[in-house]
């Protein structure tokens, strides 16, 4: 049986929606996935945004996407884009924005029956393929419309006509009304059946564990404008929100985000931990965002990055390559997000309270005067996050249960050691950055030429604060672990006072993961906090804004549900 590409996109009911959501559980060489993509780019009724979710065991190579190159070359530009993301592909979910951000693709590797219970969304098209075994069918059967609206089609193949049989009865089971399938002789071809969710019973609202619906897109207010706000503007004003963004310095990124440089590379742990797991995927759509907004060699680089495990009990460090290891300035970043349409951005503009007044937020200054009113408000101000929810606790005690349920979140300083190259610089300087005590980032451009950073110091704020001279000491004793002879190579540059500094405070939450999600318990929450970032603001930047933005729109999660839960806000 041919499939065409309204097969592959069922029942194209799209136009003038904000989002259209499509479950395949059979990914194959992404043909299905092509063919949808290319019939809603040809759609001037569209919806905003193209979600498409599909399952597979085991990904095709880069080669063979690359294959459909020769027998469908209208689908040309939509498979290079997303070739040139294909890689590190491991059980789990990746998440691919294509289309500038319009179409987001999420590859799902393992199990269908566990990759449907790691779902928190419901699907307005599904594509099944049903197996052999009736006792798995029912499973999935089960599975699948907990990931169905009412009115959502399924589409159905069939194996086998006993396949067909067991299928049908499991579908009427679960509350799926059978139209005619198609006819099929099952010796050279699938049967298909099409189906539609609408079960006789009301849905109970306990099988809800997410937002039951979108939030309606309006007015958001973001206060920070740092990796954090900005990010999450970005990800909201794409999905149509108008955004105001406020930050109390004159311009963004003049917290901890005004890094000079960071490294974007992934947690590894013997155990491969929650952190990660979740490292990896902002890695991975951390990345894809610095190819689309900035300047490669100037903004950033996909220079791989080489770790070094101190810690690993062994005489000599243990190397790991990261191959998509990257550097990034971020403030460029902060700057591009917060330049895209929709955003508003408001400096030198401090919040010191938040009240809620006629259905909205209203941000207040110190003297009470208002600064803006929104429907929705983020806190992404990092530490000072905790300071306004104070505040907010006293003017509404009843809010206090759930905010004790908030990690704590605290600062901790940190201190880069850098200095420009003139041309006398040892040649121990390796290609590439070395991350693992601290990490070396050897040449970048910077405003009179090349530079290179080490650091950076790591110290809680509520101690004394260390005199620079030994935070300088600090880190040139965390280049002498990593790279030896080049920190005996630079002992002259950090005694003698030749070496610069740049110092700021992170945040950090008591479990190192960001907190991410509503602080309060409602049906249509209004407020939320993407805070607590620390030290890895570039790997986690981009996760939390599109997990913080598919739960407002009731989309496809960027992760699974069981390693999101370990960023939700209120955990305790």
């Amino acid at each position: 049986m041919q499939r065409t590409a309204l097969d592959q996109s069922p029942e194209i009911t799209w136009q003038g929606l904000p989002c259209w959501r499509v479950l395949d559980t059979q990914f194959a060489q992404g043909q299905g996935f092509f063919d949808c993509w290319q019939a809603w780019r040809a759609d001037p009724l569209r919806s905003r945004l193209l979600h498409y979710v599909a399952f597979t065991t085991a990904p095709p190579a880069t080669l063979a996407l690359s294959g459909l190159l020769g027998s469908q070359p209208a689908l040309a530009s939509l498979v290079q884009e997303l070739a040139s993301q294909w890689h590190a592909l491991r059980p789990g979910f990746h998440r691919f924005v294509l289309n500038q951000g319009q179409v987001m693709l999420t590859l799902c590797i393992g199990d269908t029956l566990n990759l449907l219970r790691q779902q928190q969304f419901a699907a307005d098209a599904v594509r099944w393929r049903a197996p052999e075994a009736e006792a798995a069918s029912l499973w999935i059967v089960k599975a699948l419309a907990r990931c169905c609206r009412r009115g959502t089609r399924l589409t159905v193949d069939a194996p086998n006509a006993q396949a067909q049989s067991d299928v049908t009865r499991h579908l009427m089971q679960c509350g799926f009304d059978l139209q005619t399938p198609e006819a099929a002789t099952f010796d050279t071809a699938p049967a298909r059946l099409v189906a539609s969710f609408n079960p006789r019973w009301t849905l109970k609202k306990t099988r809800q564990t997410t937002l039951a619906s979108a939030l309606p897109v309006g007015s958001c207010a973001v206060v920070g404008a740092g990796l954090a706000g900005a990010s999450v503007a970005a990800a909201l004003a794409r999905r149509g929100w108008q955004v105001t963004v406020l930050d109390r310095a004159e311009a963004p990124a003049a917290g901890a985000s005004g890094l000079p440089v960071g490294l974007v590379v992934p947690h590894v742990s013997a155990d491969d931990c929650a952190l990660s797991q979740l490292s990896r995927s902002g890695v991975r759509l951390m990345l894809q965002q610095a190819r689309s907004l900035l300047l490669a060699g100037q903004d950033w680089a996909p220079s791989g990055v080489l770790e070094r495990d101190l810690d690993s009990g062994h005489l000599h460090p243990q190397d790991l390559w990261h191959p998509q290891g990257a550097w990034i300035k971020p403030a460029q970043l902060v700057r591009a997000w917060l330049s895209q349409a929709g955003i508003t951005f408001m400096g030198q503009t401090e919040v010191s309270q938040l009240r809620r007044r006629d259905g909205l937020w209203e941000l207040l200054d110190e003297h009470g005067q208002r600064l803006c009113r929104a429907e929705r408000v983020v806190l992404a101000n990092a530490c000072g996050a905790e300071t306004l929810l104070q505040r907010l606790r006293r003017d509404e005690p009843g809010r206090a249960v759930d905010l004790a349920r908030l990690p704590a979140m605290h600062g901790m300083r940190g201190m880069l050691s850098w200095a420009l190259h003139d041309g006398k610089d040892p040649g121990e300087f390796p290609p590439y950055p070395v991350n693992g005590s601290g990490s070396m980032v050897p040449r970048i451009p910077v405003a009179g030429g090349a530079a290179w950073f080490m650091g950076s110091s790591y110290q809680a704020e509520d101690q004394p604060e260390r005199p620079d001279h030994d935070n300088h000491l600090a880190n040139w004793q965390h280049l002498r672990s990593l790279q030896p002879a080049l920190a005996d190579a630079l002992q002259h540059k950090f005694e003698s006072g030749e070496v610069k500094h740049w110092k700021n405070t992170r945040c950090v939450t008591t479990d190192r993961l960001p907190a991410v999600g509503p602080l309060e318990a409602s049906e249509q929450p209004g407020l939320w906090i993407c805070a607590g970032l620390g030290s890895r603001g570039l790997s986690f930047s981009v996760l939390c804004a599109e997990l913080l933005a598919a739960r407002w729109g009731a989309e496809p999660w960027p992760v699974e549900a069981s390693l999101a839960k370990a960023l939700n806000a209120l955990r305790h």
